[in-house]
């Protein structure tokens, strides 16, 4: 079963919806330069309520080891994902606090996929490279070099994906799981309820 995640969380309706929806996992955006970004007391009070077996999700970008590790125990997050330009050696040295890891990489045509194999890490996340920008673009890459890469481990898709294209990039990828925020909203931090039950249904219909 493809495990679906949906970013940017910002508030309890869109984390309740989608949930009822069928998603496995909900992001919550901590870099201050997003649109998407929440407070830790928001995020925590959202986390508190969430019912059981929801995993929870906290996007970091080029933050210090320190913070992270703060905000993973002040919330009580599950994972947390780094999308910035985290190093392997960054993530060796989070390693120690004991959290489960998701590298996101950011993908164009020069990309390298051989060096995704330095990480130690839980799970890989492909996203779409865009100048200047942190993911959250609504820009696609090409899941065919994906396809093709040879991947260790869990590999997570996103990067432009909406109802409308998610069957296909399943279809190509395989992944693990698929993860998605600009493509299920009204504006950038609130969800169009209607896209986010259409993508979870079509995650599902794909499998």
């Amino acid at each position: 079963m493809v495990r679906i995640k949906i970013c940017g969380i910002t508030n309890k309706d869109d984390a309740f919806k989608a949930i009822k929806f069928g998603a496995d996992a909900l992001g919550f955006v901590f870099y201050k330069k997003s649109p998407r970004y929440i407070s830790a007391s928001k995020a925590r009070n959202i986390i508190e309520v969430l019912p059981p077996f929801v995993t929870t999700v906290g996007v970091f970008v080029n933050d210090r080891l320190g913070a992270i590790n703060d905000i993973s125990s002040f919330c009580g997050l599950n994972a947390v994902q780094l999308h910035g330009d985290e190093d392997h050696h960054f993530c060796h040295r989070l390693k120690r606090y004991n959290v489960k890891i998701i590298k996101g990489f950011r993908v164009d045509q020069l990309f390298n996929f051989d060096t995704v194999s330095k990480f130690d890490i839980d799970a890989c996340l492909f996203d779409a490279y865009q100048e200047g920008s942190f993911g959250g673009t609504g820009k696609v890459f090409n899941w065919e070099a994906l396809k093709r890469a040879d991947i260790k481990g869990p590999v997570i898709l996103s990067g432009g994906l909406t109802s409308e294209n998610v069957a296909e990039a399943i279809k190509i990828v395989k992944p693990y799981a698929v993860d998605v925020s600009s493509g299920v909203e009204l504006e950038p931090g609130k969800k169009d309820h209607a896209k986010l039950e259409a993508f979870i249904k079509n995650v599902r219909t794909a499998e």
